[in-house]
């Protein structure tokens, strides 16, 4: 009897000390998940552009000096912080989801730390990035900045005064930039003033930032109508336009005499280590500068040979710089007269290939879709993009499309493969899907990776025949000529930064290897010298995403199910490609 006792006893210790542990557990969860909600809510008012751009509108009204002294320790401060806060959680006594969540984090909060030793506050802004142009987005009422009540319009304004601020304090840090010899080349400089100065105007109503006068809501009362456009012609005047005028004049008269003649980042003081971080923070890996220079050449000798059996298949007779010069210009591949019919042929590359989709994607996403013609203030120096919509599909996800003169575009420009890297299965899916997952903390939710979200942006443009779509070869050159656009990316964005590559010739190698106008590569190579290392992400993360493929589809036979894969792939949102990597490895196994 004794011994039964003393059993049962036993038995209920062990239950009760398991109950134990499991609460211990979900306390430890839950004390995690409060650190990773915190650390959100803190970075959003350190960023309160990036919770505009996320659909957060408490923050509207502010816009932070973000280039000076105090805000870059406040960073540092912010960093710190919350390592620390890191470091007094077990990792492996979270939940599989936490787990993740801790690797995020730590990504994150280490390589923003470090990225602080280096100056980049000296280069404020470029031709591609900048703080200016979001303003104007956001200011015309077409961007993510709402203006559908009294106090969206009265937040703008104090985000516009706000402004003023912000741009000396970007001077201050460009002249500290000439003094330590951390400046802008000079061949983008002559692109960003011109922008600055086409922002000034004398009569307000003609101002870019007059768009939501016009656009204002029916149902506001007339004294609010009325002292509305009398703030906002106020701070046209006032405030924008001398703002934008003080950074143009600046940047032609003092700053493009002090910018250098040289492209890359290794010609500025201590511009090597600052590029091989960059590659760390945008690619994820700890893959050096050099390795992703030797993959460039040989994708784009690979892609080459490619390219070389599409166009015999067409019978045309020549070289394949014969071929790109022939889809660049025959009067056919520009059947286009009105903006209005571009729009259209892309929406009628999605509905050709639903049926398909349907087979590849089990989970799709909830927020609304458009196509729009990019506005014309920022269609000349602007790509095909994707502007992510809000988290409750208030904002619909866009995909813009700069149309200069519709007769000019060109069909073979790969509009499939733009498609579905910019549109559909591409950032419309990875970015509407994170944002919709309530399962996520908030800073993966809306929190992005480059190499994840444009490495599947790019795998997207490779599933283009298993969708239905390539059938036409110069379609599927198109495609292959985008594919050989990231390839090339990967050899001149290092070689530019590296090994002293020139602009012009880094153009010349674009033109010898891809259908690309002088026009179109010199704005991609501007692109690589304003924004070292974002190139590579692309191809890097494609890479690794279809090598997991490949690998699954080998080690698991019949029970590989592409569907199931692309789920497992987006369900967890944006990840570094190394706890990417890991993440896939743990699910083959378990359906192994």
């Amino acid at each position: 009897m004794k011994r039964i006792a003393f059993a049962l006893l036993f038995v209920s210790t062990i239950v009760a000390c398991k109950q134990e542990d499991k609460k211990n557990h979900a306390n430890g969860n839950a004390k995690f998940s409060k650190l990773c909600d915190q650390y959100y809510e803190d970075y959003l008012k350190l960023n309160p552009i990036s919770a505009t751009y996320s659909g957060d509108n408490r923050y509207n009204g502010e816009l932070p000096n973000d280039g000076s002294v105090a805000y870059l320790n406040t960073t540092k401060s912010f960093y710190k912080q919350y390592l620390d806060s890191l470091g007094k959680y077990n990792r492996e006594q979270l939940d599989e989801n936490d787990r993740l969540s801790f690797d995020v984090l730590k990504d994150q909060l280490e390589v923003g730390l470090e990225g602080l030793n280096y100056h980049f506050e000296y280069l404020p802004f470029n031709q591609m990035t900048a703080l200016p142009l979001t303003i104007g987005q956001f200011g015309s009422g077409t961007g993510a900045q709402p203006f559908k009540t009294v106090k969206d319009y009265e937040d703008w304004l104090k985000r516009i005064n706000a402004f003023s601020v912000w741009a000396d304090t970007a001077i201050g840090n460009f002249k500290k930039g000439i003094a330590s010899g951390i400046v802008l080349p000079k061949a983008l400089v002559v692109k960003m003033y011109p922008q600055m100065l086409g922002m000034v105007v004398t009569d307000p109503a003609k101002s870019l930032f007059y768009g939501p006068v016009n656009q204002m809501p029916k149902e506001f009362s007339v004294a609010d109508k009325k002292r509305l456009t009398e703030a906002y012609r106020k701070s046209i005047l006032t405030v924008i336009v001398p703002t934008y005028k003080k950074l143009g004049d600046f940047l032609k008269n003092e700053y493009l005499p002090k910018a250098r003649t040289t492209s890359g980042f290794s010609s500025l003081p201590g511009g090597t280590a600052m590029y091989t971080y960059l590659v760390k923070q945008q690619t994820t890996t700890t893959k050096t500068p050099e390795e992703i220079y030797q993959t460039g050449l040989k994708e784009v000798a690979r892609i080459h040979s490619l390219m070389d059996s599409v166009k015999n298949t067409t019978g045309f007779k020549g070289d394949l710089k014969a071929f790109f010069e022939y889809m660049k210009t025959d009067p056919k591949f520009m059947p286009y007269k009105k903006p209005a019919e571009i729009l259209a042929a892309f929406d009628n590359i999605h509905k050709r290939m639903e049926p398909n989709l349907k087979k590849m994607f089990t989970t799709v996403p909830k927020t609304p879709f458009e196509i729009r013609q990019t506005e014309a203030f920022r269609a000349a120096s602007a790509s095909a993009e994707y502007n992510q919509g809000s988290a409750d599909g208030k904002r619909p996800g866009i995909f813009y499309v700069p149309i200069l003169d519709a007769t000019k575009f060109n069909t073979t420009s790969g509009m499939e493969s733009l498609f579905l890297h910019e549109a559909i299965p591409g950032h419309h899916y990875q970015i509407s899907l994170t944002q919709e997952n309530t399962n996520l903390p908030k800073f993966r939710r809306f929190g992005m990776h480059n190499a994840y979200v444009e490495g599947w942006a790019l795998y997207c443009e490779s599933l283009g025949k298993e969708l239905g779509l390539y059938t036409d070869p110069y379609q599927y050159m198109g495609a292959l000529g985008d594919e050989m656009h990231r390839a090339i990316r990967l050899v001149v964005d290092v070689a530019i930064h590296t090994k002293n590559m020139t602009r012009e010739q880094a153009i010349k190698y674009m033109m010898d290897n891809e259908a690309i106008d002088e026009h179109g590569a010199t704005a991609e190579i501007e692109r690589y010298m304003g924004m070292p290392a974002q190139a590579l992400g692309y191809k890097t993360g494609a890479m690794k995403i279809r090598e997991l493929r490949t690998r699954y589809e080998k080690e698991l036979g019949p029970k590989f199910k592409l569907a199931e894969f692309h789920h497992q792939v987006l369900k967890d949102g944006s990840l570094p490609l190394s706890v990417f990597e890991a993440k896939m490895d743990a699910w083959a196994a378990t359906v192994k």
